[in-house]
């Protein structure tokens, strides 16, 4: 599965680091981060990093395989 997740502002470098397993870009003042997700568990965890980061996440959907 690859998901996509949408996060409110400009992350740094150093914040993108703690998603070694996703790629991210920054549009329109959001950064998408994207990647494979391995299974519901792996999705939890990811949500839970946004959590503890302090990131805001505005969107998350399941990409097309």
């Amino acid at each position: 599965m690859r998901y996509e997740i949408r996060v409110d502002g400009h992350i740094s470098e150093t914040l993108a680091e703690a998603f070694p397993e996703l790629d991210h870009v920054v549009i329109s003042g959001q950064t998408v981060l994207f990647g494979p997700v391995v299974d519901q568990a792996h999705l939890y965890e990811l949500l839970a990093r946004c959590q503890s980061l302090g990131l805001k996440v505005l969107e998350m959907r399941r990409l097309p395989e």
